[in-house]
């Protein structure tokens, strides 16, 4: 069996989703998002793949009446990228990850969805990212 090599050059690195991975659910500004109202399915039946997935607005409407709630709600704490972004970041390093996708929170720059200016809070830990 050949060893088989990446190429000279390689970029090895990783990508996150926001939505799973940021936190600071409720701070920065940001808005709620859909992401914030899916409730955990530990329960459920694990090949009911429709039940798993959906949200619906009964769902909506008692995430929303119960911010409190982090235990229901996984999504809204994630890893709390966004209170260790940094030390985040230094670990990826750490690993020799030299490049590092991430997507952004829209809940968190355009809160209401329909605002005129973007949430400066928002844009600022971004850029500070």
């Amino acid at each position: 069996m050949s060893e088989k090599h990446f190429p000279e050059g390689f970029l090895w690195g990783g990508a996150t989703a926001a939505n799973q991975f940021e936190g600071g659910w409720n701070e920065g500004g940001k808005g709620w998002s859909v992401a914030d109202c899916a409730r955990s399915h530990l329960d459920d039946d694990i090949q009911d793949y429709q039940k798993q997935n959906e949200t619906l607005l009964k769902d909506i409407e008692k995430a929303v009446s119960h911010p409190e709630d982090l235990k229901h709600y996984p999504k809204r704490h994630g890893s709390d990228f966004y209170h260790h972004y940094k030390e985040d970041i230094a670990l990826l390093a750490e690993m020799g990850f030299k490049v590092f996708r991430f997507s952004i929170a829209w809940s968190r720059i355009y809160p209401n969805g329909d605002d005129a200016e973007p949430n400066e809070e928002g844009l600022k830990f971004y850029d500070a990212v």
